[in-house]
């Protein structure tokens, strides 16, 4: 990567790649958006409704044997994980309309029995109505926009509106991207990753606040220095701290992913692709938005003008 000089400091020339980024976002972001609408979110029983059974198992229970048993039963469309441990299992069932749901239960329950000779016991039965799916699926889509509309807000008032067109620009990016990436590998889309989702708008809002920070108060300090530069100083100050932050914030999605069971692994797999893209965005995609608004010095200092002239006699 190319580097430049600046005072006595050497820094990474972030911004030089500036136009090669963009387009990867962009090209992304074009595949994650056709991803969205030609294959469409696999919507969990969260939003679609249908039933939920878990169950126990006196020990270690094949889950393999188990899907196959289903499926022959006439439950082609069932979804079985491990939860809690290898012991215990959920299964998931699409609403059926020929089968009554007070009999659910015990037709999966005699299912489950013919695949081992241990003792099976039905934890819970729950069914969740497709109306209801709709409406969490309804407010779950109403609670990403006000978030968005808030962060605008804050940012607004906090530095300016470029600076808040950044950050905005950087959380869809974020967003779009992780929900593209689970619409194209068609990856099961419920309630957790929806809380996910809004955990990464969080991460990569944190993220871009700490860079658009430091780019303000770079602006106000250092005199006779291209925009270009203080970006990159600017990122480059923060980039130990952004770094940092990020690894350590992978290392417990990791684990959460491999050793936290099948029941989180959307849960995991969204953060996870949220903090690399969330980390990615913070440096190019906010900045690099700067850029193109032609951000300068006098965008900063709006406010110390207008103490100056109320406190002018």
């Amino acid at each position: 990567m190319s580097q430049t000089q600046t005072g006595n400091k050497v820094l990474i020339n972030f911004m030089n790649k500036r136009k090669p980024a963009m387009v990867f976002s962009i090209v992304l972001m074009i595949a994650a958006l056709a991803g969205i609408v030609v294959n469409g979110l696999n919507l969990g029983i969260d939003f679609t409704g249908g039933y939920l059974i878990e169950a126990s198992y006196q020990n270690d229970v094949n889950l393999e044997e188990v899907r196959s048993a289903l499926s022959d039963a006439k439950f082609k469309d069932a979804q079985v994980q491990h939860f809690g441990s290898s012991k215990e299992i959920i299964v998931r069932i699409a609403p059926r309309t020929d089968i009554n749901k007070a009999a659910i239960g015990d037709n999966i329950l005699t299912v489950l029995k013919t695949t081992s000779d241990q003792e099976v016991n039905m934890r819970r039965v729950e069914f969740v109505g497709p109306q209801i799916g709709d409406e969490l699926r309804d407010d779950g889509g109403i609670a990403l926009l006000v978030a968005l509309g808030c962060i605008l807000v804050y940012i607004s008032l906090r530095f300016q509106l470029k600076s808040a067109v950044g950050a905005i620009l950087a959380l869809v990016h974020d967003v779009l991207i992780t929900v593209g990436i689970f619409a194209i590998l068609q990856i099961e889309f419920d309630l957790t990753v929806l809380a996910s989702i809004l955990a990464v708008i969080g991460y990569s809002l944190n993220d871009t606040v700490v860079v658009l920070d430091r780019i303000r108060e770079t602006f106000r300090n250092v005199r006779k220095t291209s925009a270009e530069d203080i970006l990159n100083i600017s990122i480059n100050q923060t980039l130990a701290r952004t770094l940092v932050t990020s690894l350590t914030t992978l290392l417990v999605l990791f684990a959460l992913f491999f050793f936290g069971g099948e029941i989180i692994h959307g849960f995991a797999l969204a953060l996870i692709i949220g903090v690399v893209v969330g980390t990615y965005s913070s440096i190019y995609i906010a900045s690099s938005a700067l850029m193109m608004m032609k951000i300068h010095k006098q965008d900063f200092l709006v406010e110390a003008k207008e103490v100056l002239v109320d406190d002018a006699p």
